[in-house]
């Protein structure tokens, strides 16, 4: 019976702790003298320290990579190629009126009504002279003979 007794003076203190922040509450020693409500804001704040710690540390990291890289006095093409991502047109370039999933999207990039699908109707910048020209020099390269040494 006497050692049930000092066990549990063992474990309990004789006189509760105040809280260390001096907030009125008690507090416990495995939550290092603070109150529950102390505790939690001491805890909070450790793990702003360190996500903004380590936060600091990812925008330098950022920050280096996005500066473009100069080779010889010429900006790399990979990191100045950066282009705001575009969202999927739900309306007529032309008309504004909206087209849904019955949209036709044009070489020159935009998207338009069934009235205004043609390049006629939308006043089309696309140069589809000039594409055709380069697609059917695409498919038929020239042919050069090598030149003969006369005797």
């Amino acid at each position: 019976m006497d050692k049930e007794i000092q066990h549990r003076e063992a474990e309990a203190p004789n006189e509760p702790i105040l809280c260390s922040n001096n907030c009125g509450f008690f507090g416990s020693s495995a939550t290092n003298n603070l109150c529950s409500k102390c505790y939690r804001d001491f805890v909070l704040k450790q793990s702003q320290s360190s996500s903004s710690a380590s936060s600091s540390v990812s925008e330098k990291e950022k920050k280096e990579v996005e500066e473009p890289v100069k080779v010889g006095g010429i900006l790399d093409a990979s990191a100045s190629a950066e282009e705001p991502v575009k969202q999927p047109a739900s309306r007529c370039n032309f008309c504004r009126k909206r087209v849904g999933l019955t949209g036709f999207n044009c070489r020159c990039g935009e998207t338009f009504c069934s009235l205004h699908r043609y390049s006629d109707r939308h006043n089309c910048p696309f140069d589809y002279k000039k594409a055709g020209r380069d697609e059917i020099a695409r498919a038929n390269p020239a042919l050069k003979a090598e030149k003969i040494d006369q005797i």
